[in-house]
């Protein structure tokens, strides 16, 4: 017997679920109620009054559609479907009453505001407002805040819709806003004027209906109406979350989220968010050879020649770093292998077992932990190493799940039981009984700092043990926007970076910024790096290649969960950078290796000829289980994989914002002083 409920709306008639608000109803129906303070995603507070509808039949005033169920409806006359309208006289004179409040103390600040033209109040003001004013008193006026270097703050604007304090509180898991007095002396703070501390505060920007709530580094560089909008793929972590990635010119102006249920709903961090400034500094505009131990501008042709000559008849090995593209991984793994050397992409030393891919990447969907009852993170920290996928583990402890710990303990956000922090606590949590929990959804989430000790591979064998016995599914974590791809494509060697290092004449470097390689007086080899920026890469380099970042190319990637995601070009490469998949072209060609494609698109068909599942764009495919043996433990301690959330990647290096941020984060970590 069906559950739903036959209800009128403007005379058309539905069936709903009966736990549905009335403005969920009116959604479901295509008729749109205006709102300022409801939100899907967070808890329903009913204080803007904007989404009022007329219940035929209840009280003699209109009612709050975002905070009345559809069971709370009485029956028609004779048992007839409940009636709602939506667009009655009542519903237009209420809506305009409301508005006209809300405009009472707003300020005329629309040719200033950095909201104007995507602002919720001037589009709900043309359509449901008047064109006139009665208020003739002085207007009220709040004092602004100052939340920090990222938001922005103009709270004479502020309509007290909440959003912003309910979403810190219930996504972020901060208690730092609120808000205070009744009445018109009410008003939204921060908690003893202190800067927000969080790393997913960017959101209550968007959050924000009006302009109280404004981008701080993007503070009146643009209007909407002159941004070329572009949707792409983030790379800031192994997430993979959808953006909207904003130019004007050649410039990248600002980052946006994007809805994706399965990946990262509506939200980003403040990383992906304002990571941007970085795109503009130390960047490699032009090839560079050193002579003389010094770097000197060189062309195109010359750095070519140049690299062809340093690799021909020496043993070369391929390094693939975190920020690459699929494709590029795949040219150089093509590339090198063709010249008889090997390619390695785990440049952090994790255990990732080549080929398996439920070893690698797991058998689990970001999506479920939403309806996990069960979660156990092994070394890992996640609200620094995936923000938003901590505030989805967040929002499944808010629906009764059970959450448990092994590694280093961190303030999460949310609760958990803290098994210990070493290997003997995985080994005795495989030794207890865990079949008792067997039929109770499950995730187990290893991140990349239980892997990189020697027992790597064992530490992911008890892992996924436990999976089998307490009827888990495996979500591995990464941290590298680039290294699932890389596997997929197989840029591994057996035995690890150092086996793929070691007796190498040249190593190429697609990225590798983060691999400590030894200077050349030392004995080391001869290095060609392929990157964007002046970073550490670059830095030990003997042969620089200027190559595109990711705004800049269009590229597959692969996300930790396993979904292949295209992230489109943007804006185009500073100077003579290329692409990095046409620089790969040119150098096979160099090298009398020429490789059998000419354009993006023919690299991607042979690439997907290669490994078919990555033509399954936004799908995540089911990885067959294959267990790893859990062999012998070791008695390191877990070490979280990322040790400062802002400075993970040479974009984020060369950015003066995140060197702000992380300042600022390590203020906070460190002990207080006694006062003298």
């Amino acid at each position: 017997m069906s559950n739903l409920r036959t209800i009128k709306i403007d005379d058309q008639l539905i069936e709903v679920d009966p736990n549905m608000t009335l403005l969920q109803a009116c959604e479901q129906a295509g008729i749109e109620v205006p709102r300022f303070c409801y939100h899907e995603r967070l808890s329903i507070a009913g204080n803007c009054r904007m989404c009022l509808v007329e219940v035929v039949g209840g009280p003699p005033k209109p009612a709050a559609s975002c905070a009345m169920q559809v069971r709370d409806l009485r029956p028609g006359p004779e048992g007839a479907p409940s009636e709602i309208r939506t667009n009655s006289p009542m519903v237009r004179k209420a809506r305009e009453g409301v508005m006209e409040f809300l405009l009472i103390n707003h300020p005329l600040d629309c040719p200033i505001c950095d909201q104007g033209g995507e602002c919720d109040l001037q589009d709900q003001a043309m359509a449901y407002g008047v064109d006139f004013g009665r208020y003739r008193e002085p207007k009220r006026a709040n004092e602004d805040l100052d939340l920090g270097p990222l938001v922005e703050t103009h709270m004479t604007r502020c309509i007290s819709c909440t959003r912003c304090v309910r979403f810190t509180t219930e996504v972020a898991g901060i208690e730092q806003m609120g808000q205070t007095g009744r009445g018109e002396d009410s008003e939204i703070t921060s908690y003893l004027g202190l800067t927000l501390d969080s790393n997913l505060q960017g959101n209550i920007i968007d959050l924000c209906p009006v302009g109280a709530l404004v981008n701080k580094p993007y503070a009146f560089t643009a209007r909407p109406w002159e941004l070329r909008k572009t949707e792409s793929i983030d790379v800031m972590d192994a997430l993979g979350s959808s953006i909207r990635i904003d130019t004007k010119g050649r410039e990248v102006m600002r980052i946006l989220p994007r809805n994706h249920d399965g990946v990262n709903e509506e939200w980003i961090s403040d990383k992906t968010r304002f990571v941007w400034d970085g795109l503009r500094r130390q960047r490699l505009d032009k090839p560079y050879l050193r002579e003389n131990g010094r770097l000197r501008p060189a062309s195109w042709s010359e750095a070519l020649e140049a690299a062809a000559s340093a690799m021909k008849g020496r043993r070369v090995a391929g390094l693939v770093g975190d920020l690459a593209p699929v494709e590029a991984a795949f040219a150089l793994k093509q590339l090198v292998e063709g010249l008889g050397g090997s390619v390695e992409c785990r440049t952090d030393g994790a255990r990732l077992p080549a080929g398996n891919r439920a070893g690698y990447v797991g058998t689990a969907m970001i999506e479920e932990i939403d309806s996990a009852r069960r979660i156990l993170l092994i070394g890992t920290n996640p609200r620094v190493e995936a923000p938003v996928l901590n505030a989805r583990i967040r929002k499944a402890w808010a629906h009764g799940a059970q959450i448990a710990l092994l590694g280093e303990a961190a303030d999460l956000t949310y609760d958990y039981d803290h098994l210990g922090s070493d290997r003997d606590a995985l080994a005795k949590l495989l030794d207890d009984d865990l079949t008792n929990t067997a039929g109770t959804p499950g995730i187990v989430i290893i991140g990349q700092g239980a892997l990189r000790e020697a027992d790597g591979a064992a530490v992911l064998g008890h892992a996924m043990r436990i999976c089998e016995l307490g009827d888990c599914k495996l979500l591995v974590l990464h941290t590298a926007a680039a290294r699932v791809g890389s596997m997929d494509v197989g840029a591994v060697t057996e035995g690890g970076l150092n086996a793929a290092i070691e007796g190498a004449e040249v190593i190429y470097s697609l990225g590798a910024d983060e691999v400590e390689i030894a200077p050349r007086v030392e004995g080391g080899p001869f290095v060609i790096y392929q990157g964007s920026h002046g970073d550490r890469g670059a830095h030990r380099a003997d042969l620089i290649l200027p190559a595109a970042c990711y705004t800049e190319e269009s590229g597959l990637f692969v996300n930790t969960e396993g979904r292949p995601q295209l992230a489109m070009r943007a804006n185009f490469a500073p100077g003579e950078a290329k692409e990095n998949w046409a620089i790969l072209r040119a150098l096979s060609a160099e090298l009398g290796l020429t490789q059998p494609w000419n354009s993006l698109a023919e690299l991607r068909r042979a690439l997907i000829d290669a490994v078919p599942h990555l033509a399954q764009i936004d799908a995540v495919p089911a990885n067959a289980w294959q267990p790893v043996e859990p062999g012998q433990l070791g008695r390191a301690s877990f070490r979280n994989a990322v040790r400062d959330f802002y400075l993970t990647n040479p974009i984020a290096r060369s950015s003066p914002l995140m060197a702000e941020l992380s300042a600022m984060a390590a203020a906070r970590r460190a002990p207080a002083l006694a006062a003298e």
